[in-house]
């Protein structure tokens, strides 16, 4: 699917034709998307508001003011309360209480029992206090996004009435980190950001190429070097589910299997397709082998209830064989299995039925991209049952798919490819032209209802072509076009030059690590270390507020970096933003006389990357990172070393 994308990009954007599409909300009336008007006064959030009336007075949030959650709805809303109140804690630089009951002048009270919305719907009433009621738990959450992205703007907000929800139902992110390995802590923060956009679906492109990064009990000699941990899937889905997140995973098969095969093969076993002449394909799987659809059940079977927040199972199932002439054991297969008037695709057909009955029986529904289902090329066609991600226009149109009884997806590699070494997103023409239901090729549907939504991908490609956090730099206007395109609200300006600002507005999740990050009670203070590289990486590096200056230890365990804080504080989140040689275990310790010490963060394993710590309270005047074990030969190097609290 991705060694085609950066030849037409540029001819099929000239092309591009405008597409109004209406969706309507029940008891809202009709917006067409791509040709509304903004919503007049309305106060800037990502995306717009759907529906905003202006009121009389401002609500202001300050150093008293408190979340309060209706007791009505605390059983459907204390999680999301909670995590609401992690983020605007951080937004504030103090903890914000969570408290029943009543609110206050200056509070955020959170309830259920918004009417007219639709699921993820919800209302915001901005007077001397704010009051989120969603018509679910799931509605409620997004109205706290945009209470954040308000606030980050500044403590005042102009009274009024919101009523606001998405037109679509999948609004997110894939990331192909089969070839190029993304760390926990890079995803964890993209979930947090893709939440503070109201997107809300993950997908991830677990194996490609160059990897397999998933640990494995029942085919352990697949899986690379850098992989997630069972437990690391654990640790993101469940921040998924706080964030109302879905992480959607992808084991693409039958073609670009290469990790895999390999992995076979150092043990013994070659389930490599090869041509009529013996030619070997590096990433084909044989589906006539049996030992091969055997590895392929294991792997769904395996995996399948490891992400138990998905209603989803992707198989890939893109580019698979297009000379099927040239493997007459494909067509021997389908003639054998099919009858006799099967043709050699028929065998790729049965192939996707047969793992749709097996990822069905184990509760899930399952995916797959377009690029494969042809018209009139077999006896066979895929199950009506699964969901069809149209990537380009290859083989049946959308409306064939749909008429064909598939739901879909709009994933049109024009404007939505982000290419390691190649094509990236034309925003402008995103933002200005196209819209969720204008498919790749100017394909159109009769019926916009059947379209689940949009996601951003990105495809690793040439996986030495950019870092991981010049990625995340590169997608961050992006993902907050497609937001907008994909929630569906009039656009608040018409040019997308007159959006850039507004993007900049809301900003990032309060938890996105940064230098010169409001409430970090570490910047500007006295730092200390066990020892210093060279005098040109001192202590101080990794605590001015400068991204280009660090701090980085002679090459030895333990290590350590100590900060005053100046006074007693109370700590509840800490940033460390690694230079390329980190700490792989290492403790956040405090104290207060800087003599004796306790621990109040251990982490193990650790990956390097900007790393968010919470989920812990420690007080002290003084605070310290101690390294036990180095994840280079090299020292450890912070480029900051960020403490939140009060």
């Amino acid at each position: 699917m991705r060694s085609l994308r950066t030849l037409l990009a540029a001819a099929l954007s000239a092309l591009a034709l405008p597409l109004a599409v209406t969706a309507t909300a029940p008891g809202a009336a009709a917006t067409t998307a791509a040709a509304a008007a903004a919503v007049a006064g309305a106060p800037t959030t990502v995306p717009a508001l759907q529906q905003w009336t202006a009121g009389a007075g401002s609500f202001t949030f300050g150093p008293t003011s408190r979340i309060v959650v209706d007791p009505a709805s605390a059983s459907q809303v204390a999680d999301d309360a909670a995590t609401f109140a992690t983020d605007l804690s951080a937004l504030e630089g103090r903890t914000v209480e969570v408290v029943q009951g009543t609110p206050s002048p200056g509070d955020i009270a959170l309830a259920l029992g918004a009417t007219g919305l639709p699921a993820e719907g919800y209302r915001m009433t901005v007077g001397s206090s704010i009051v989120v009621s969603g018509a679910t738990a799931t509605g409620a959450f997004w109205g706290t996004r945009t209470v954040l992205q308000l606030l980050h703007q500044g403590p005042t907000i102009a009274a009024g009435t919101a009523r606001d929800w998405p037109v679509k139902s999948e609004r997110g992110l894939m990331i192909d980190t089969g070839r190029n390995f993304f760390p926990v802590p890079w995803v964890e923060r993209q979930i947090r950001d893709m939440a503070y956009l109201k997107e809300n679906y993950l997908h991830l492109h677990l194996s490609d190429t160059f990897g397999f990064r998933l640990e494995s009990s029942t085919h352990p000699e697949i899986t690379s070097a850098q992989h997630y941990s069972k437990q690391d899937v654990a640790d993101l889905i469940a921040l998924g589910d706080r964030y109302h997140v879905t992480i959607v995973p992808e084991i693409d098969m039958p073609g670009h299997m290469d990790a895999i095969l390999s992995g076979e093969l150092a043990v013994g076993k070659d389930y490599r397709l090869k041509d009529g002449r013996g030619k070997v394909s590096a990433g084909f799987i044989d589906l006539t082998d049996p030992g091969a659809r055997q590895l392929i059940s294991d792997l769904i079977t395996e995996y399948e209830p490891l992400f138990t927040s998905s209603r989803y199972w992707h198989l890939g199932a893109d580019e698979y064989v297009t000379d099927y002439a040239s493997y007459p054991q494909l067509l021997g297969y389908a003639r054998a299995n099919y009858g006799p008037d099967a043709t050699a695709k028929d065998t790729y057909y049965g192939f996707v039925n047969w793992a749709d009955s097996i990822v069905r029986a184990g509760g899930r529904t399952m995916r797959m991209w377009n690029d494969g289902i042809g018209t009139g090329d077999g006896t066979l066609t895929p199950n009506a049952d699964i969901v069809v991600e149209y990537w380009y226009d290859y083989g049946a149109t959308p409306q064939q798919l749909i008429d064909s009884g598939h739901t879909i997806s709009n994933e049109s590699w024009d404007p939505t490819y982000y290419v390691y070494g190649g094509a990236k997103p034309n925003t402008t023409w995103m933002y200005e032209t196209w819209n969720a239901d204008r498919f790749q090729g100017t394909n159109t549907v009769t019926d916009p209802g059947r379209n689940l939504g949009s996601k951003l991908h990105v495809w690793c490609d040439t996986p030495s072509a950019e870092t991981v956090d010049r990625t995340a730099a590169g997608i961050r206007y992006p993902l907050r076009g497609l937001a907008q395109m994909t929630w569906g609200s009039p656009k608040p300006v018409s040019t997308y030059a007159a959006f850039v600002p507004l993007m900049d507005a809301i900003g990032r999740d309060p938890l996105w690590p940064g230098p010169n990050t409001s409430g970090d009670l570490a910047q500007g203070r006295p730092a200390t270390a066990s020892s210093t590289e060279t005098p040109d990486f001192p202590a101080a590096g990794a605590t001015d507020g400068d991204a280009s200056t660090r701090w980085s230890s002679q090459y030895a365990d333990p290590s350590w970096l100590r900060i005053d804080l100046g006074s007693v504080r109370t700590v509840s989140r800490v940033v460390l933003a690694w230079e390329a040689a980190y700490g792989k275990d290492y403790r956040i310790q405090m104290s207060n006389d800087g003599t004796t010490w306790t621990t109040v963060y251990t982490r193990a394993n650790g990956t390097g990357g900007t790393e968010t710590l919470t989920g812990f309270t420690g007080s002290g005047r003084y605070i310290r990172m101690y390294g036990t074990a180095r994840g280079t030969r090299w020292g450890y190097s912070l480029w900051s070393f960020q403490v939140y609290g009060t």
